[in-house]
């Protein structure tokens, strides 16, 4: 189990509101789910995009590791558009 905090970002947390999702689904994919972006040579610290499940629905997380303050900063959360992703949402369409 991640102990580490977990700190949203007012971005991450007016989507979730949006889109309703909970902070329990969000730390489900951080503690859970499959990291199938890695965006750490785009960023200043490690991070990528996150995918998990809320039930039967797929859900994205942008996640970035703040190893100086060692928590976790979730920068947004959205359910993957079918027609921007395949199948399993792991892999984008060209």
């Amino acid at each position: 189990m991640n102990t580490r905090p977990i700190v949203f970002c007012i971005h991450a947390i007016q989507r979730m509101f949006e889109r309703q999702v909970s902070e329990e689904h969000v730390r489900q994919v951080l503690e859970s789910g499959e990291l199938i972006e890695d965006y750490s040579d785009e960023m200043l610290s490690p991070g990528g995009l996150m995918l998990g499940r809320r039930g039967n629905r797929p859900l994205h997380v942008v996640v970035i590791e703040n190893t100086a303050e060692n928590e976790q900063l979730v920068i947004t959360v959205y359910e993957p558009d079918p027609s921007k992703w395949k199948p399993g949402f792991r892999y984008r369409k060209k």
